[in-house]
């Protein structure tokens, strides 16, 4: 998924994603364990996907805290 996509996804959205993720990174590496997976490079894109999505939600929460941060002085 590219990050433009993922941006355009709400907070929920997001992190329904993240866990999607998660799970699928979960069984990937028992099969990775097990010598049973094909295509390694999808444990990488995972990950990846996972980082970028970390990324946006941190950047929007701290765009909203900046914002309030500002809003105090």
């Amino acid at each position: 998924m590219k990050p433009s996509e993922m941006r355009d996804l709400s907070a929920d959205e997001l992190t329904d994603k993240e866990t999607e993720l998660k799970d699928q990174l979960f069984k990937l590496r028992f099969q990775h364990a097990l010598g049973q997976l094909e295509n390694t490079m999808r444990l990488n894109t995972i990950k990846k996907d996972l980082a970028r999505i970390k990324t946006i939600q941190n950047e929007e929460s701290g765009s909203a805290g900046s914002e309030e941060r500002k809003k105090d002085k």
